[in-house]
């Protein structure tokens, strides 16, 4: 077992890297995209799957264990499943998983689960159909939700479905998302929406985690469910009777900053120690293709590491964006 050597400043030992493969995505979601017309990376500038693949195996060396695949929306990048295939074959993860908004789910579950995939997060913020389309500006939920049906007939496990709470577009929704939990075995997660980039969305009053489990308590009692080594955030729960479970992500309410774990490495090649700070990141692109070293190359990570910001500056009732969109950051 590798012994961890990512522990930054404030003792937290940092085993998880989200890996954002590509900038772009079939979706305009109002959170995450602007809906004008936004400059994208260009081919050169987003790091080849070679070069992914061994900056991982160089945070592997140093005690990286969990790997997250995200985008933009990693499905709509050539070569991807080859890659996935790769990459679960890195010797030393424990924990390969892949977040998409599951609208090429269905028709590549196959290829998905053959590459040594079995943990899928769907990104889906509303069951309405209507509201789908004027969430994403596609018209497209049916194919995302036959995805996810899919998935769980292919035993996928486990499927989490990841809900951004949005005051005045979706918080009339919370009660049937809980509900799902009752009918399908999926782990339902509500993430407080976080001011990244430029957006649609209006700013005003936020809809946090603890209104939202005030308002799902009416179908019963939550009993917290134990975490495990590899969980994430979410602080995790039961409702009695039910198959799935809830999750609730408070990235404002009550930061979880002293218990991260997590890295991002960005499609430009940008390492970031922190999702929610645009202050620091470090070049790993520059480097690799100026023919660093292994070596040069965990020096690099040990760096960012002593960089990661004990915690973030994003205030509930006055919250700054941060620089950068979420879709070249990865979510």
């Amino acid at each position: 077992m590798t012994t961890p050597k990512l522990i930054d400043n404030c003792n937290r030992h940092l085993n998880y890297l989200r890996v954002s493969i590509t900038d772009r995505c079939n979706l305009q979601c109002l959170y995450c995209v602007p809906r004008e017309l936004m400059s994208r990376l260009a081919q050169a500038e987003i790091l080849r799957y070679e070069e992914i693949l061994r900056i991982i195996r160089v945070g592997v060396s140093l005690g990286i264990s969990k790997v997250r695949v995200t985008g933009g929306e990693p499905l709509v990048r050539k070569g991807v499943y080859e890659f996935l295939a790769k990459l679960t074959q890195t010797p030393g993860l424990n924990d390969v998983s892949l977040t998409t908004n599951g609208v090429f789910l269905q028709e590549n579950l196959v290829k998905i689960k053959s590459a040594g995939i079995t943990r899928i997060n769907v990104s889906l913020d509303t069951l309405n159909p209507q509201k789908f389309e004027q969430i994403t500006g596609r018209d497209v939920f049916s194919q995302v939700w036959q995805g996810i049906e899919a998935a769980r007939a292919m035993n996928f496990n486990p499927i989490k479905i990841n809900v951004v709470a949005l005051n005045g577009v979706n918080e009339d929704e919370i009660i049937d998302f809980a509900r799902l939990t009752f009918a399908y075995p999926y782990h339902i997660r509500f993430i407080e929406y976080m001011p990244i980039g430029k957006s649609g969305i209006k700013t005003g009053p936020l809809l946090l985690a603890p209104e939202i489990k005030k308002r799902i308590r009416v179908l019963g009692k939550l009993t917290p469910v134990r975490k495990t080594s590899n969980d994430g955030p979410a602080q995790r729960y039961k409702l009695e009777g039910a198959q799935g479970e809830l999750g609730f992500i408070h990235a404002l309410s009550r930061h979880f900053c002293e218990q991260c774990n997590r890295l991002r490495l960005t499609a430009s090649g940008q390492l970031r120690p922190c999702l929610l700070s645009s202050d620091y990141h470090e070049d790993l692109k520059g480097p690799l293709r100026s023919g660093c070293s292994d070596e040069e190359l965990a020096g690099l990570f040990l760096k960012a590491v002593q960089n990661k910001p004990s915690d973030h500056n994003l205030a509930v009732h006055r919250p700054e964006p941060v620089c950068g969109q979420m879709s070249a950051i990865g979510g």
